[in-house]
């Protein structure tokens, strides 16, 4: 067995300062400093405006230091008004300019200190709505699917299981780079960042609730690690991880892993399998993409089947699923079908097949 990178791994054992926070997907917002240029550029129009409103009626004003307000005067008293600060050294004296403050200057004050505070009160709001909005996700959130590693491997893998019919808001992914998980929640996944490897951050992603964790890392000796602390959070989640040599398949499935999937092998086989029959490599890559053309799926034995022989039924069946072991459909110990069986057939992809077995639905905001 071979696992490179163990003086990394020791390296990264001893740091005991991690950064990790988890990312909902979100509507796509202005940038905050366009939101403060607005702001402040609408407020600057307030106070011109006002400005000009006292200079196109100044003889309606009085200076207490010269009688006359002039242009400066004018910018003046509006800054002082409309902060609320007012001196009172300039004051409107006529009825025009009276009612002009009451009527005209007053709802701009208001507004204007409306626009000031506003972008704080964002701020707290948007925080605030985020933190109620985090902690119910994680209320709420069980039954669901981590994903740890958002690259093609992991990519992929969200895009079978959810054509199937997994929900998005039912996946979390996991990846250290904030990059990828800026990708992920863009495309409407819960991300954490932060390194899998590390208890807290798979205590984030609530994998102690998940149902299925999907281990596709760059590197095998962290998929072991993250197997086996996924494994001592979740005894009963299934966990599927995917490795590069096949030699380090035996030491994921010793860390908990249910599945090992060698993705050099496999593509290698298939690459393979291709030359010798392009046309059969055409059927595999299709039985392996799910939601479109023919699809390989497990389901369970209804009552109409039971007592049956595996080629009895409707459907293509490939392998049946009793207990632990994984029979062929032509196997004598089949014999007939149990209602405890499951059935891995070979179906045409169509909307209403597209039912992911043993799922519930996650709450929406």
């Amino acid at each position: 067995m071979k696992l490179p990178g163990h003086d990394a791994i020791a390296r990264q054992a001893d740091e005991h300062l991690v950064t990790h926070r988890v990312k909902l997907p979100r509507k796509v917002v202005q940038h905050p400093f366009r939101q403060v240029a607005k702001r402040v550029t609408m407020a600057l129009l307030l106070l011109a405006g006002t400005a000009l409103i006292v200079y196109a009626d100044h003889g309606g004003y009085n200076d207490n230091s010269d009688g006359s307000v002039d242009l400066l005067d004018a910018a003046y008293y509006a800054t002082v008004t409309l902060s609320t600060t007012g001196y009172g050294d300039i004051t409107p004296v006529s009825d025009a300019a009276r009612l002009t403050n009451i009527f005209v200057i007053t709802p701009m004050r208001v507004l204007f200190l409306i626009i000031l505070v506003g972008t704080t009160l964002e701020v707290l709001t948007e925080r605030t709505r985020e933190e109620w909005r985090l902690n119910r996700w994680r209320s709420t959130l069980r039954d669901h699917t981590v994903v740890v590693g958002f690259g093609t491997k992991g990519r992929s893998a969200i895009q079978t299981v959810c054509a199937t019919g997994l929900k998005k808001e039912q996946v979390v992914v996991v990846d250290p780079s904030s990059k990828v998980i800026d990708a992920a929640t863009a495309e409407g996944y819960a991300g954490i960042v932060g390194d899998a490897t590390r208890s807290e951050v798979l205590k984030r992603a609530e994998v102690h609730k998940a149902r299925k964790i999907i281990i596709a890392t760059q590197r095998d000796d962290t998929a072991v690690l993250v197997t086996l602390t996924a494994r001592q959070l979740n005894k009963g989640a299934k966990i599927v991880a995917a490795v590069r040599e096949e030699e380090n398949a035996p030491l994921l499935k010793q860390s908990g892993a249910d599945a090992v999937i060698t993705s050099a092998s496999a593509a290698g086989r298939l690459l393979g399998l291709s030359v010798l029959s392009p046309a059969a490599g055409m059927v595999m890559e299709d039985l392996i993409q799910q939601g479109s053309g023919l699809d390989i799926v497990e389901r369970p034995v209804i009552k109409a089947e039971v007592g049956k022989k595996p080629r009895e039924t409707e459907d293509l069946v490939v392998s049946v699923v009793r207990g632990h072991r994984v029979l062929g459909y032509d196997d004598a110990a089949v014999g007939t079908l149990e209602l405890t069986d499951r059935l891995i057939t070979i179906v045409r992809a169509t909307p209403g097949s597209q039912i992911a077995p043993d799922v519930r639905p996650i709450p929406q905001d």
